[in-house]
């Protein structure tokens, strides 16, 4: 059995925050709010919750900061080190697997996380981890205390066969209706898009101008 319990899961896995992952034809779209809470305290309203392990990889976390923290440095060192042994880059599934182990052996004295990992190898890809390393591949989906309020948005308006393009309004719309109903999710909302030619931030303007719609 387990070490952590179903409702010490569950308790994790709703950790204030919300972050978003959608698979296009052409790449991937990761959206997240910028606040960070401890219980009712706003902690930050200036948090990153996305963050690149390398050129063409991404994950998005919620849950503990410092134990996202942790995983990303030792992530992108890992990152670092296969790009060196095998002379190429390590695939979205392969950083996936990494990750899941490393979860994994230490689900006795587990991460306080879940994350999305996603990137554009081949094809784009998105996977869902949770702390003690389940692994589930994604089309589109959504962590934290604001999610049942961002899938609604999603499943609403998502097509496998849209383009990044497409889905960036979804990703921005589905954190923002969150952020109207979910006090732990707040602030602004960070977007960053990853596709063959490589990844991009979206700056502040452009996503005011796609709020502004909604």
């Amino acid at each position: 059995m387990d070490a952590v319990s179903s409702d010490e899961m569950k308790k994790a896995l709703q950790t204030g925050t919300t972050t978003v992952g959608l698979v296009g034809g052409d790449g991937i779209v990761f959206a997240a709010d910028k606040r960070a809470t401890m219980g009712t305290f706003i902690a930050s309203k200036d948090i990153d919750k996305i963050y690149m392990i390398d050129d063409h990889i991404a994950i998005t976390i919620a849950g503990s900061v410092g134990d996202a923290q942790m995983l990303i440095r030792w992530l992108r060192v890992e990152m670092l080190k296969y790009r060196h042994d095998n002379e190429k880059r390590i695939s979205v599934e392969a950083a996936a697997t990494l990750l899941a182990n490393i979860l994994s052996n230490s689900k006795y004295v587990p991460f306080w996380i879940q994350i999305l990992m996603g990137g554009c190898d081949d094809k784009p890809r998105l996977f869902s981890i949770d702390m003690v390393g389940g692994v589930t591949e994604e089309t589109k989906t959504s962590t934290g205390s604001g999610s049942p309020i961002a899938f609604g948005v999603i499943d609403t308006n998502y097509g496998k066969d849209m383009k990044v393009s497409e889905l960036i309004p979804i990703a921005v719309k589905s954190v923002w209706a969150a952020m109207g109903r979910d006090s732990a999710t707040g602030e602004f909302i960070d977007v960053i898009t990853i596709t063959k030619d490589g990844y991009r931030k979206l700056q502040k303007e452009e996503i005011e101008k796609l709020i502004k719609v909604f």
